[in-house]
């Protein structure tokens, strides 16, 4: 999995790594149980301080989609993905609030904003068939 971030973003290069992590899963390319760089490793590869992997790594854990191993290393979580709950669907609506709000002012339509969301889906949970 190649990791790609923007180091001129305002969003936090943990932040970034997270999310490059959970859509590798999400996507396929990474599977349950497979093993991730230890944080001095990732952090030497892509020229981040290793305090930043660490701190994306233990958010990654606490959500449930990595283990840490003393042995084993970093892995992603073998015994499945954390399950939807009501907490998670109110991250999601106070996360996706402003989005949409921002996407009406600027003239967005429902229509718009849904097939959108529709071909981000789609090109996550479907690998190679990003066109159809």
């Amino acid at each position: 999995m190649i990791i790609n971030l923007d180091m001129q973003s305002d969003i936090p290069i943990y932040t970034q790594l997270m999310n490059q992590i959970i859509e590798g899963i999400a996507h396929g390319d990474l599977l349950p149980g497979e093993a991730l760089p230890s944080v001095r490793g990732l952090a030497s590869d892509i020229g981040v301080n290793l305090h930043t992997v660490n701190k994306a790594y233990t958010l990654l854990k606490q959500e449930g989609f990595i283990q840490i191993h003393r042995q084993k290393g970093v892995v992603i979580q073998p015994d499945g993905m954390p399950e939807l709950t009501p907490e998670y669907e109110l991250k999601q609506y106070n996360q996706l609030k402003p989005i949409i709000a921002e996407a009406i002012c600027r003239g967005m339509t429902k229509e718009q904003f849904l097939q959108i969301t529709e071909q981000i889906y789609s090109e996550i949970s479907n690998p190679g068939k990003e066109n159809d």
